[in-house]
């Protein structure tokens, strides 16, 4: 049994690197990771560098005071007064990015809520707290209140504590979820070659007449495609390491904060890599074996790639926590518990789960599949 289930891991591992679509998938599908880790954190680069000037062209529908003036010229705000007819003809033809009209004390700030109204609208209530922080005074002073005593009667300290930024455990994360999936799409193609295909091409009958049991044919193109899969997950985690440093080096957002995986996240990341591999390998198999040409079988495995990527995404969204139940659904445990590992948070029993329910499913699977395999009708259904 085992020189025969080794001769069909040997010939299975074989046509794989033969192949030249499998190293494909294998090593190009990879290269992704680092495109985005550095496009992720280029695009937080340019939001959180934004020039003031990119968003600093307020229009007023009223004429300002010399105190607002004041403010406006320290603020470096582009001042345009007017209209609010003329005002909003400008917003539209975003030659402004917003306007502020009054009712007596009430102002109002028109803007429909994009990226670049979000920061004006940002910056107009920062001029408007200090205007207020103005009158205040002044009204307190009339008076002869000492405003010191009144507005600064409790002052607010904002310590930081040392960690990693929302941008890096950002990007750490998404960098995780692609490299599931970058895994699924690689055990796709050999799944479906080495079952599909070969009932297509023809040479499974050829195979089936050797005196081989079912069960070392199927462990034996098991074990490959996920020899495949965790090869392409190890790359895919050496790549995203490496994009990582260099993300370091180029984005002042990174600046003093350790962006890098640690030795301990790196250690379980290999673990849930090989485990996911298993499972996602053998669930690859058993749909493509049941598809009765290649065609067929890469439709059927489609919507798996949306299916692996997506329930961890939205997890990650919605901040959901992982729990014992969590920890045995397939697909949404790999990732929770990859972010609890990567926030420093390591709960014994959620990784015991997820590696005992991964075995379990992979055993279900496979003797799906050694069922389907001794039965001559559904091998050689046309």
């Amino acid at each position: 049994m085992k020189n025969n289930l080794w001769n069909i891991l040997k010939k299975e591992l074989r046509e794989l690197f033969r192949d030249k679509k499998s190293l494909a998938m294998m090593l190009v599908i990879p290269i992704f990771i680092p495109l985005l880790v550095i496009g992720m954190s280029a695009l937080f680069e340019s939001q959180t560098n934004k020039s003031v000037e990119e968003f600093n062209h307020i229009g007023f529908a009223y004429s300002l005071s010399e105190e607002e003036k004041q403010i406006a010229k320290e603020m470096k705000l582009d001042v345009v007064e007017g209209k609010e007819q003329e005002l909003e003809k400008k917003y539209q033809n975003e030659e402004i990015d917003l306007y502020v009209t009054k009712e007596e004390n009430h102002y109002i700030i028109h803007s429909d809520g994009s990226d670049t109204s979000s920061y004006a609208t940002t910056l107009v209530e920062e001029y408007f707290n200090l205007y207020k922080q103005v009158l205040q005074r002044q009204y307190l002073e009339d008076r002869n209140v000492d405003a010191n005593e009144v507005i600064n009667a409790i002052t607010v300290e904002e310590k930081v504590v040392e960690e990693e930024n929302f941008f890096a455990n950002y990007i750490k994360n998404y960098a995780f979820l692609f490299l599931i999936m970058a895994i699924t799409v690689s055990a796709t193609y050999p799944a479906t070659d080495t079952t599909a295909g070969e009932r297509e091409r023809g040479t499974l009958e050829t195979l089936l007449t050797f005196p081989i049991k079912s069960r070392d044919i199927i462990v034996g193109k098991f074990l490959s495609v996920t020899t495949s899969s965790v090869i392409t997950g190890l790359i895919s985690l050496i790549l995203a390491i490496l994009s990582l440093a260099i993300s370091k080096e180029l984005f002042s957002i990174y600046e003093g904060v350790d962006v890098m995986y640690s030795m301990t996240s790196i250690f379980f990341a290999v673990i849930i890599i090989i485990v996911y591999s298993f499972f996602i390998s053998g669930l690859c198999i058993a749909i493509a074996s049941t598809s009765k040409t290649f065609k067929e079988a890469q439709s059927a495995l489609t919507p798996l790639t949306f299916v692996a990527l997506f329930p961890g995404m939205i997890a990650f969204m919605v901040g959901m926590n992982t729990t014992p139940l969590l920890s045995i659904i397939p697909f949404l445990n790999y990732t929770l518990i990859f972010t609890d590992i990567n926030n420093g948070i390591i709960n014994g029993l959620s990784i015991f789960l997820m590696i005992a329910s991964t075995i379990f499913y992979i055993a279900l699977v496979l003797g799906y599949i050694i069922h389907q395999y001794k039965s001559e009708k559904v091998l050689f259904a046309k």
